[in-house]
């Protein structure tokens, strides 16, 4: 089964995304998201493997009016597991998950992760209780996922299966602080961002 260029699925994603805050999971997915381009309402974690879809959460809860997309990969995802329990629990409407599953831990040597050798992320989060889950084989259904983010209205889960090839990096800001102010600033604008 041919599966699906990451780089061309988070290009697809990220479209004329307007005002999603997105964050994303150390390494491939972070920069995958940088290779659309860098933008202020980007969080990528550069360590806490396993934090990024609770930080998503968060986000989700502090700004119910806002989408949030959390981009992690499989590896980060399984260290973070049990946080689909707690995340469906507080039922965030405007939290978005999108695992990209290359089935390996690309920092580490590519490895299979448990998903090579069948566990289904998206029958995980379904179990925990989130009320929308799926898993996409072709570009072609990415849009679709797309279409959820921005327009649907309940908690999402959704396994992009991508190919395990290596891409050239392409690297976001690294400086924790920064990005925490930035992203404080572009939210609630620099004057209440410094008051605060």
């Amino acid at each position: 089964m041919s599966k699906i260029n990451r780089r061309e699925a988070v290009k697809v994603l990220l479209h004329e995304r307007g005002e999603l805050l997105v964050v994303t999971g150390l390494g491939a997915p972070a920069y995958d998201v940088a290779s659309v381009g860098d933008n202020p309402l980007d969080f990528p974690l550069w360590g806490a493997m396993g934090g990024a879809a609770m930080l998503g959460m968060g986000l989700a809860l502090a700004q119910p009016k806002r989408k949030v997309l959390v981009l992690t990969g499989d590896g980060e995802m399984l260290m973070g597991l049990g946080s689909l329990a707690t995340i469906a629990a507080q039922g965030s409407n405007n939290l978005h998950i999108v695992v990209i599953d290359n089935e390996a831990y690309g920092e580490t040597g590519q490895q299979p992760t448990h998903t090579a050798t069948g566990l289904d992320l998206a029958a995980v989060a379904k179990a925990c209780g989130f009320p929308k889950t799926g898993v996409v084989t072709k570009l072609s259904e990415v849009e679709g996922v797309r279409a959820e983010i921005h327009t649907g209205k309940e908690l999402s889960f959704t396994v992009m299966k991508v190919s395990a090839e290596k891409l050239p990096r392409v690297l976001p800001p690294r400086d924790g602080s920064y990005l925490t102010h930035r992203m404080r600033e572009a939210l609630l604008g620099i004057e209440r961002a410094l008051n605060d």
